[in-house]
């Protein structure tokens, strides 16, 4: 019963270039729980104190903080630290997920399909890079969400540029192969890959400001991918989910060619729960309003160790 959750931080802000966007989404998981009798609270790490947490006897955590120090393992260290479950995966994982670069290689190691790439730095050869992936490329920081630092290059004299963009996040930068077609998204509940959301962005270009400000983006939930493919994507999504330690729930970003190939992009251990995302768009889908969503992710929180909620 969700009375019998305990007092519950709904952990939101933070001090990542993703801030606004966490503070959409821990708004809307805060109003969603009180609506089911849950007893949560507002908290921004960003204005308090983590120790707090265990001065005001909270019982568990529900994570709605995006991008560092919030879904990058070290939040979740600090509330290993202070024995407080919390929603999500755990800390290796968290850190290897929100580790674009590093996911990448875990997935090639296990077969799993996603786009070529390359480590860029300041004496990286655009010319070859060009030549070897075509264009567009896309250049984009290793350890940022929300498509922030990104640009998708369309001529070779914009690559210095890109570049400079993404370093201003992250020392670690990707240029990345551009996968052309539909742009999908898989969500994990529990042990369950949810429905695909497809989804149809303004000249097909799905930026921050698509994402989370415009009603212009289309989502289409059933996808319109065909039965068997879909069923396959899913599959294959939980894999990509399980390979990194992933647990609770989150969401890969997959685009789909015209002849049936797919590619992994990333996958996300702390989903947007804002008005326009994409895991309640699935969870809708597969019969789970936005609250109830909130208070399954919120019965699944855990430690490393597997300890539950006293």
């Amino acid at each position: 019963m969700a009375s019998g959750l305990g007092k519950v931080a709904v952990l939101m802000g933070g001090p990542s270039a993703e801030r606004e966007i966490s503070l959409i989404s821990g708004r809307a998981v805060l109003a969603a729980l009180r609506s089911r009798g849950v007893d949560a609270h507002a908290f921004d790490p960003a204005e308090r104190e983590l120790m707090d947490l265990k001065r005001e006897r909270f019982a568990r955590v529900f994570i709605a903080l995006h991008g560092r120090f919030g879904e990058d393992g070290t939040v979740q260290g600090a509330l290993e630290v202070l024995g407080i479950p919390y929603t999500g995966s755990g800390v290796m994982a968290s850190a290897l997920s929100m580790d674009k670069w590093r996911t990448k290689l875990v997935w090639m190691a296990c077969g799993i399909p996603t786009p070529r790439f390359v480590m860029a730095t300041g004496a990286t050869s655009w010319d070859r890079v060009a030549r070897e992936f075509g264009l567009p490329v896309i250049v984009k920081p290793a350890r940022e969400g929300s498509t922030i630092g990104l640009t998708k290059v369309v001529r070779g004299a914009d690559f210095t540029a890109a570049y400079a963009l993404a370093a201003r996040y992250d020392n670690l930068v990707l240029a990345e192969e551009f996968i052309a077609g539909q742009e999908l998204t898989a969500s994990i509940l529990g042990e369950r890959a949810l429905p695909l959301v497809r989804i149809e962005a303004p000249q097909g270009n799905y930026d921050y400001q698509n994402k989370y400000f415009t009603d212009d983006t289309k989502y289409h939930c059933p996808s319109g991918v065909l039965a068997p493919l879909e069923d396959e994507i899913r599959a294959v999504t939980l894999k990509c989910f399980r390979v990194l330690g992933c647990r609770g729930w989150g969401r890969a970003d997959v685009m789909l060619r015209p002849d049936g190939s797919y590619f992994f992009l990333e996958m996300n251990t702390s989903p947007g729960m804002t008005g326009h995302s994409l895991v309640p768009i699935a969870a809708r889908a597969d019969g789970l309003e936005y609250p109830d969503l909130c208070v399954r992710i919120l019965e699944m929180a855990t430690l490393d160790a597997g300890r539950a909620p006293s």
